[in-house]
């Protein structure tokens, strides 16, 4: 049997940790490897490798993806779809793993509803994928955040400032829910919920009254810009905000314990599926055990916030 491995859409650290436990445990069940360089982009033009043992040697600390990955929105054609079956037949592949997020699961399941072999492995540093209470790379990035708003923070005690700091989060505020209530910011702004510049500038007020140091906001990239949120603020209340806007080093670095178990779990769970002929299915977790989340759901539904943490952060906030 032959099987192929791609890293797609956003990279995650703990990718790395994934491909090698595909691809190590394959072998070990007597099966050839083949990875797909740049996700469905590489997929559709053919972009395939043979990998062994000790091609994924040494890589499990490190972030990013050996298998590289680009963005392909042309993949979600008719004849996208087309030509990356047309390029795993020409390589004789038996089935597919996808490694990625909601973006990436949606691809696979197109070529799933097409009958092709896949299963998917959770991975996104968002935690946005339905069904999963985790996914490969979100604790990594989470503790990026949250070590880079600590220093933040340093200097808006020691000048007495507003900080506004942009995290991660186009569609979905989880990795800023969870880093806000982390690094005890006093206002966690996220797009699944509106917010009123007014109230947040009196509540800015009413904290340093009360001889607070500093005020941090943590603020979702879907749900504000960071420049716009601070610009709002001083029109209506003539409060300055100094900008921080992490970026990219969320995604990058060498992953946690958490991250790299997680992903060695999700990657041989993944072979086992195609072991056992269990096809369409996402490798996720819940209650900490391994759980196989159907394609269809994931793509069709979208990861409710956590109303308990939401409220959680109310209280903390004060």
């Amino acid at each position: 049997m032959r099987i192929a491995v791609l890293t797609s859409g956003g990279d995650a650290p703990g990718m790395n940790a994934a491909v090698r436990a595909v691809t190590r445990t394959a072998i070990y069940k007597g099966m050839e490897v083949m990875g797909v360089k740049k996700g469905f982009a590489g997929l559709m033009t053919g972009e395939f490798k043979k990998m062994c043992s000790r091609d994924v040697g040494s890589i499990l600390s490190l972030g990013g993806t050996i298998l590289l990955t680009a963005r392909a929105p042309e993949f979600s054609s008719e004849e996208g779809i087309n030509r990356a079956l047309a390029s795993l037949k020409k390589y004789q592949i038996d089935a597919l793993v996808v490694i990625g997020g909601n973006g990436s699961q949606r691809g696979s399941n197109d070529l799933h509803k097409k009958g092709f072999p896949v299963v998917g492995i959770a991975s996104t540093i968002d935690n946005d994928v339905y069904g999963t209470h985790s996914t490969i790379g979100f604790d990594t990035a989470l503790n990026n955040a949250v070590g880079a708003i600590d220093k933040i923070r340093d200097t808006a005690t020691s000048h007495q400032r507003v900080f506004v700091v942009e995290v991660m989060g186009r569609d979905r505020g989880i990795l800023a829910l969870h880093c806000g209530i982390a690094v005890g910011a006093d206002c966690i702004v996220i797009p699944e919920r509106s917010f009123n510049i007014n109230q947040i500038s009196e509540k800015i007020k009413g904290n340093f009254e009360l001889g607070k140091k500093h005020f941090i906001v943590v603020l979702a990239e879907g749900a504000a810009k960071a420049e716009k949120f601070a610009d709002a603020l001083q029109l209506v209340s003539g409060i300055h905000a100094s900008i921080s806007v992490l970026g990219y080093l969320q995604r990058g670095g060498n992953p946690t314990f958490q991250d790299r178990f997680l992903a060695t779990n999700f990657g041989v769970n993944s072979v086992q599926l195609i072991e056992q002929k269990k096809f369409g299915y996402i490798v996720g977790v819940q209650n900490n055990h391994v759980v196989h989340i159907p394609m269809e759901d994931v793509a069709t539904n979208i990861k409710p916030i956590d109303e308990n943490l939401f409220e959680l952060q109310k209280y903390l906030c004060i």
